[in-house]
């Protein structure tokens, strides 16, 4: 079983999802790990040409790409070129002779679907789905001993993009919002989100506290985004980020399904509401119900604490 798994950089490395990747690809059979070089920024002919001439030269039986936004384009666009089998935002994988058996959820986190195709195929894979080897994973900043451990890469083997391939020219870049220095949340292990719970944008750096000693990304609810209060690319939810971090605290949100269906297959849910039929509490691992306001400085010292202490 010929396996390889195509990774993406960020300014700090790989991204926790390529090493996710590169790990699973090593479980599942012969693994190799690709990243395309030669673009300044991702564009899609040239990374699929060149992908797509290397695979119809040493024919490999699965190809992963992480489930973001080049992942998806770069999957698809890659599977249509070969005309190989695609499965999209799979959450757990397996291979039986030449049947790919694919987990993935839809119809907003309602129905976990089972997905099998023949081999070859493409998958591309949420982050989070698979955990990583003790040791391997990216750094965050603010975290503790734990996380600072150094990143163990796997190597890459380069694949130069086909730049005949090209038809797009590419005019200007416009960021979404000004860069925050803070982990995204795709890349997070610890996610700390909030919802209308918090009564105000005045209220958030309570949050950024906890998220400072945690080391953690910020997340929220849509409708705090669509409030106005925080940035869209924060929002956590169907129409949002869907995220699956190793730890996932939400603070005075409800749990409507929509937000579900982006943070429920976070390995534990913590949540911190004070009424307590609020639906979060039916995904959370543990809840507590507690007035915010008094709860969350008071978790924020013990957690400070706690750090200090070890």
């Amino acid at each position: 079983m010929k396996v390889w798994a195509i990774v993406e950089r960020s300014a700090t490395g790989l991204r926790r999802v390529s090493l996710e990747l590169a790990a699973k690809a090593g479980q599942l059979g012969d693994a190799a790990v690709l990243e395309i070089t030669g673009l300044e920024r991702y564009s899609a002919l040239p990374a699929v040409a060149a992908l797509a001439t290397k695979a119809d030269a040493e024919r490999p039986d699965l190809i992963l790409v992480g489930a973001t936004p080049m992942g998806r384009d770069l999957g698809a666009r890659l599977a249509a070129r070969l005309a190989w089998a695609y499965a999209s935002e799979a959450t757990d994988l397996s291979i039986d002779g030449s049947v790919l058996t694919a987990m993935r959820t839809m119809y907003a986190g309602k129905v976990r679907a089972t997905v099998r195709a023949q081999l070859p195929a493409v998958v591309s894979v949420r982050p989070g789905a698979f955990t990583l080897p003790r040791g391997a994973a990216p750094a965050a900043k603010g975290g503790g001993e734990a996380d600072r451990r150094e990143e163990r890469e796997p190597k890459i083997e380069e694949v130069p993009a086909d730049a005949s391939a090209e038809r797009l020219a590419f005019l200007r870049f416009e960021p979404t919002a000004a860069a925050s220095g803070r982990i995204p949340l795709g890349e997070a292990r610890v996610v700390v989100s909030g919802g209308r719970g918090m009564k105000g944008p005045e209220n958030w750096k309570m949050i950024e506290e906890l998220a400072d000693v945690l080391g953690a990304a910020l997340g929220a609810s849509r409708a705090v985004t669509d409030a106005g209060w925080r940035p869209n690319e924060e929002q956590v939810g169907q129409t949002g980020r869907t995220v699956s971090p190793d730890l996932y605290i939400a603070l005075g949100i409800s749990g409507a399904i929509q937000h579900l269906a982006g943070m429920t297959s976070s390995k534990v849910i913590v949540a911190v509401n004070k009424d307590p039929e609020a639906d979060i509490f039916k995904v959370a691992d543990y809840g507590v119900i507690a007035d915010l306001f008094e709860f969350l400085p008071a978790f924020t010292r013990e957690v400070k604490k706690a750090k200090e202490a070890s």
